[in-house]
């Protein structure tokens, strides 16, 4: 009998511009984190350009450390979710300076964990995050992205998929034209 699989969120790029809007891109296909301790020790209110963009809107692939603006529910076997747990608590000893593997370890854990728990949706469900300061405090929004329904079987005039907006808020509309080049 096979071990049960779990879910954990996988990067996805529909278009290039993760590449454009963030210092470092996720590959796609990376296992990832909503990843807000990459900026524990920094004024998110201070933040500029390309590391805003990041702490409003990224999720931390766990291949290359980059970013990710969309993810995906997959299916994880626990050798999958071990490789992410491994390669988190080595990035968070060494870039974080953690005092022990074992204290690194008990982070990503926790973050994996954490991770896991968005994943109550069907596989190949789309994930988004608004990261914001409110109060003094950082809040942390996550959205799913659904298939719209098309009338009488038309795909060819509406888009595959559709942001629903929470009750109550605004949508954001970056400037992209704004932002420094690469």
């Amino acid at each position: 009998m096979e071990p049960p699989l779990s879910r954990l969120p996988r990067t996805i790029r529909l278009d290039p511009s993760d590449l454009v809007v963030f210092g470092r891109a996720a590959e796609p296909g990376e296992w990832a984190v909503p990843g807000g301790f990459d900026f524990w020790d920094e004024d998110p209110e201070a933040l500029t350009g390309k590391r805003r963009q990041e702490f409003r809107a990224g999720f931390l692939g766990l291949g290359s450390f980059g970013f990710s603006t969309l993810v995906e529910v997959a299916e994880a076997t626990p050798e999958d979710r071990e490789a992410a747990t491994a390669a988190l608590a080595a990035h968070i000893r060494a870039a974080y300076g953690a005092p022990d593997a074992a204290t690194a370890r008990a982070a990503a854990e926790e973050e994996i964990a954490f991770a896991a728990s968005l994943c109550g949706h069907p596989p190949g469900t789309v994930l988004a995050l608004a990261r914001s300061m409110e109060d003094g405090a950082v809040r942390e929004r996550f959205r799913t992205l659904h298939r719209r329904e098309t009338p009488h079987g038309d795909f060819g005039r509406l888009p595959v998929f559709a942001i629903l907006e929470s009750e109550g808020e605004a949508p954001e509309h970056p400037d992209l034209t704004s932002l420094p080049p690469r």
